[in-house]
């Protein structure tokens, strides 16, 4: 089995990353925080997943299968992380300069483009 990183660690690593993307503030530490207690949450999960054989279904008490109480955590967290990670800009997408919103022009700024040339 590997070890999971430490919050800690976690936590460091997403800082450099954000410093080498020219996207850090000291403000957003409390999000890096959430942030890192989740990717934890995800990686500690996920080996535990592996070790009882990838079991992805439970059983009811009625006979019937339903999605195992880990899968839907991961799942969860998966969701979680990728939101996250969008605010933090440590995906393409968020980082991608060609997807950015456009900006409207007012009536007027239109006009005064316009007389620009």
């Amino acid at each position: 089995m590997s070890k999971v990183p430490s919050k800690e660690t976690i936590k460091r690593r997403t800082v450099k990353d954000m410093k080498e993307l020219g996207v850090h503030k000291t403000q957003y530490n409390r999000l890096i925080d959430a942030y890192s207690d989740m990717v934890h949450q995800y990686l500690t999960l996920t080996e535990k997943f592996e070790a009882e054989g990838y079991e992805y279904e439970s059983y009811t008490a009625a006979g019937g299968a339903k999605k195992s109480p880990i899968v839907a955590t991961l799942e969860s967290l998966r969701k979680d992380i990728l939101a996250y990670s969008d605010r933090l800009c440590l995906n393409p997408k968020s980082n991608d300069p060609n997807n950015k919103a456009p900006t409207k022009n007012t009536g007027l700024a239109e006009v005064l483009s316009s007389l620009g040339g």
